[in-house]
This record gives structure tokens, C-alpha cells and sequence, in this order.
């Protein structure tokens, strides 16, 4: 029944469809002169480029300026930190900093995709970054404040993800 119902329904639709694409092809052939909407329609074509052109160059520069990263000095030696992600913890090589020291967070995966997240004590974001099997990625942060820095897991990695966290303090 259904089979049939649809089969009636395909057959009703290509008739239609047919019926249109006849219907666009004879009149076709009557050719109409559309020189002024066209020029008009490209006027209103560059006017609308310009204009979102221009607040999108707006909203790139005003949301760009505020990123925060921060640039390390071309003679400070980053400290190296050795983060692998597993499921569900982190394990870190140094889990005590001072501030003013600029760490290169070298983070990988032991099992699946991760994501690093490093948090400050008001859990407002300030560096992240992937976990993955087989590959190293390396984020750079210099510690300004001093208190206790959240890693978290940015990236569901199972039952469990939520528990997946380690904490870092950074004395004075």
C-alpha cells in the first residue's frame, strides 16, 4: 500500500516537474532586453560587497585586538611542562610555577583526542589547546598572578570526562 502510494506520488511530482521545465523552455525563446535592472543589480551588488566588507573589517579588528595572548620576550627561556592526557586525568611534569615564569605546556594523548584547557582562579580561560595520540602540541602562558590554575578537559572524551581535571598553583 505504501509502496504504491509513493510510486503515484514520484509519478504526480515528475509530471509537474516535466511540465515546468516545457513550460520554461517555450518561453525561452522570447528574449527581453534587462540592460538597466542589470546595471542596476550590479550597482546594489558592489554597494552591498563595500558595505559588508566594511563591518566585517570593523568586527575583525575590534574582536582580534583583545586576544589574549601573550608574547614572550625573545631571550626568556620558556619552562617546559609535560602535559599527557588519559582518560580521565591529566599528568603533568610540574605542578608548581612562580609567577612571572613563562611555561611552554608541550601537551599530548595517551588513548583518545583531548582538549587542554588552562583556567585561572576565576575559571576564566587563558590558554588551550588539543591532546591527541602520536602528536605533541605546545602552548606557551606566562603566569602574571599568583593562585591555583585549573587544567581541565575541553573535548568529550567519555562517562567520566567530567572528573577529568589536575590543578596547577603559581606562588609568588
Amino acid at each position: 500500500m505504501y509502496q504504491q502510494a509513493s510510486w503515484m506520488i514520484t509519478l504526480l511530482f515528475s509530471v509537474f516537474v516535466i511540465l515546468i521545465f516545457v513550460t520554461v523552455l517555450l518561453k525561452s525563446g522570447k528574449r527581453v532586453d534587462y540592460g538597466e535592472v542589470q546595471k542596476k543589480g550590479y550597482f546594489i551588488r558592489s554597494v552591498w560587497f563595500v558595505v559588508v566588507f566594511s563591518v566585517m573589517l570593523a568586527a575583525t579588528y575590534f574582536t582580534l585586538q583583545d586576544l589574549p595572548f601573550e608574547r614572550a620576550e625573545a631571550e626568556e627561556t620558556p619552562v617546559d611542562v609535560q602535559v599527557t592526557a588519559i582518560q580521565f586525568g591529566f599528568d603533568v611534569s610540574l605542578d608548581t610555577l612562580k609567577v612571572g615564569d613563562y611555561a611552554a605546556f608541550h601537551v599530548t594523548s595517551k588513548d583518545v583526542n583531548h582538549g587542554f584547557g588552562l583556567f585561572d582562579d576565576q575559571l576564566t580561560i587563558v590558554a588551550q589547546t588539543q591532546a591527541m595520540p602520536e602528536y605533541t602540541n605546545t602552548v606557551y602562558y606566562k603566569f602574571t598572578k599568583p593562585g591555583t590554575y585549573t587544567i581541565l578537559c575541553m573535548e568529550y572524551c567519555g562517562m567520566a570526562h567530567h572528573l577529568m581535571k589536575r590543578e596547577i598553583k603559581v606562588t609568588e
